[in-house]
């Protein structure tokens, strides 16, 4: 295990055990941010600690998160941090949110980390290396067939919107089960064999590095609603092998499924 791989493993989990100090306290604040999304006293400590733990090791990497403004980078490294990825679910108690180290390197990303401290799942991956949950080796399901497919998402916008053409929206449709287990526990479904697709209509760099290394290195595919594989694009989707392949041709040639 590389020296920042260790560190991001280490400090996801220290970033996590503060996240539980605030679950479920009737007490905790929250406040509204620019965009109306909500942050919490959680969220702010735990990236600060995560910065901090980061930025003694490695002073010369870069910094972005959600909370607070971003490093630049004097080397080309970059860390890319989400403290609390699904902090509604943090709010109401739900145990699904998880916390999100990654490592990109000249615009690549390295290697992914996620915590999910009320479950006590760590999902790690660094390129080259495969994905792990715990220790143990993951990988995404064989499931070929769209009709036997769990399809799993985060914004109710996914269902309400008009169904359009184009074949992720279709998979609502015609997938043989449609759940709401979103944010980035969903996209560790989809990394671990438990679900076969996970969508996110809107997401924003430190909402996908993390996950994007995992779910490849568990052999599975990571795409925007364009068909790239970028953190700052359109969305994201994570599939299995064999739906990847499907969609993403479908995708890139404008067809519906």
């Amino acid at each position: 295990m590389t020296p920042e791989l260790q560190l991001a493993l280490d400090t996801a989990e220290r970033a996590g055990r503060l996240t539980l100090d605030f679950f479920n306290r009737k007490t905790l604040k929250v406040f509204s941010k620019r965009d109306d999304s909500p942050v919490t006293e959680a969220d702010r400590q735990a990236e600060e600690l995560i910065r901090s733990a980061i930025a003694s090791r490695f002073p010369d990497d870069g910094l972005l998160g959600e909370e607070f403004e971003e490093k630049p980078s004097d080397n080309g490294r970059r860390w890319i941090m989400d403290p609390i990825d699904g902090t509604r679910s943090f709010i109401h108690g739900v145990p699904l949110y998880g916390v999100m180290i990654a490592l990109e390197e000249h615009g690549s990303l390295r290697l992914g980390a996620i915590s999910f401290p009320a479950l006590g799942h760590l999902f790690y991956a660094e390129s080259g290396c495969g994905a792990f949950m715990n220790g143990s080796p993951v990988s995404v399901s064989p499931i070929g067939g769209i009709g036997e497919a769990t399809v799993v998402f985060t914004e109710k916008e996914y269902l309400l919107d008009p169904l359009s053409e184009h074949p992720v929206d279709r998979l609502r449709s015609v997938a043989g089960l449609v759940r709401g287990w979103g944010d980035c526990y969903g996209h560790m479904l989809v990394a671990s064999g438990r679900a076969e697709v996970a969508v996110d209509k809107i997401m924003s760099p430190w909402d996908c590095a993390a996950v994007i290394p995992i779910v490849l290195e568990a052999g599975g595919r990571c795409f925007d609603y364009r068909g790239n594989t970028v953190i700052d694009g359109q969305g994201l989707v994570s599939c299995n092998a064999a739906l990847g392949s499907l969609l993403l041709d479908a995708v890139r040639k404008g067809e519906s499924l």
